[in-house]
């Protein structure tokens, strides 16, 4: 199957391309930069220029290819709900061109804002009104539309060293602070995965999914704070401290609305669905080792 990839230069695009290639698929990667088009031919893929906002880029290369994985994000929290209408119009020229056509198409989504202080199962849908990044829903919406779009969720991911999804702006924040800080108790459980392991389901997903399919690429269910946060603050070399909640914003910044929350998830129904089982090192030892977070 010949793949276009957005995203397939970031962290979690590049593993799911070389998963992708590795199982004989072609990948058609879109590429902003040279330096992005130059790694994107080192990996053996082929080169698609454009951008998040270049639509017409996005609709050629969707309609060019027997499948389309979505995994880029601009990841500026300070303008989330910014970036999650551009996400938004990105969808829906993919989205269009594929009207018909039967072809897949995986968005990507978070696990933890679907409904805190809950384990979140795959058979939840995300309806909070509040969450500037709708991609799952607006991605969904087109399996009414003659394509077998399916959303997959992410959590917290880690693999590569600097890399550990949210954890790794907490490690920012505790270098500028001086200290490492988690909300309240620290009891708030992080779901998380190895992104070996996440690549695994988006090209499973490819392969099988159902159209409205929700993939959970989690492999452990949730991970306490308290425990994560001793892992950043050993990195970093600062003590840790406990906050009260009403003191995240100013230690946190544009962070503040996960801090404290509790976002377990479960990847059964996906492990079920999807013949897919993690099988790679969990997110304490994987963090924890020396020289993960460096710089």
């Amino acid at each position: 199957m010949r793949v276009f990839v957005t995203g397939a230069t970031g962290f979690i695009g590049s593993a799911v391309v070389d998963e992708l290639l590795g199982a004989g698929h072609q990948v058609l990667g879109l590429a902003r930069s040279d330096t992005g088009a130059a790694a994107l031919t080192a990996a053996g893929a082929n080169v698609h220029r454009g951008d998040l906002q270049d639509l017409d880029s996005l609709k050629d290369g969707a309609r060019e290819t027997d499948g389309t994985i979505h995994c880029a994000f601009i990841h500026d929290f300070a303008k989330f709900a910014e970036n999650g209408q551009i996400d938004k119009r990105a969808i829906e020229a993919m989205g269009d061109a594929l009207e018909g056509t039967n072809k897949p198409f995986i968005v990507t989504s978070g696990t933890g804002l679907v409904a805190p202080g809950t384990v979140v199962t795959e058979d939840m849908r995300s309806t909070n009104p509040h969450v500037p990044r709708v991609s799952e829903q607006v991605g969904l919406a087109y399996a009414s539309r003659g394509v077998r779009a399916m959303a997959i969720r992410l959590p917290q991911v880690h693999g590569k060293k600097g890399k550990a999804g949210l954890i790794s702006y907490l490690v920012e924040a505790a270098r500028k602070k001086g200290v490492a800080a988690y909300a309240g108790d620290g009891s708030e459980r992080w779901a998380a995965a190895h992104v070996l392991d996440v690549a695994r389901v988006y090209k499973l997903a490819l392969e099988k999914g159902m159209a409205d399919g929700v993939y959970h690429a989690v492999g452990e269910e949730g991970v306490p704070m308290s425990q994560t946060t001793e892992i950043i603050a050993h990195a970093v070399g600062v003590p840790v401290v406990s906050i009260k909640k009403e003191e995240a914003g100013e230690y946190f910044g544009p962070l503040a609305m996960f801090a404290g929350l509790d976002m377990p998830a479960s990847s059964a129904l996906t492990q079920q669905r999807l013949g897919w089982t993690p099988k790679e090192i969990g997110l304490i030892a994987d963090i924890g080792q020396p020289g993960y977070f460096t710089g």
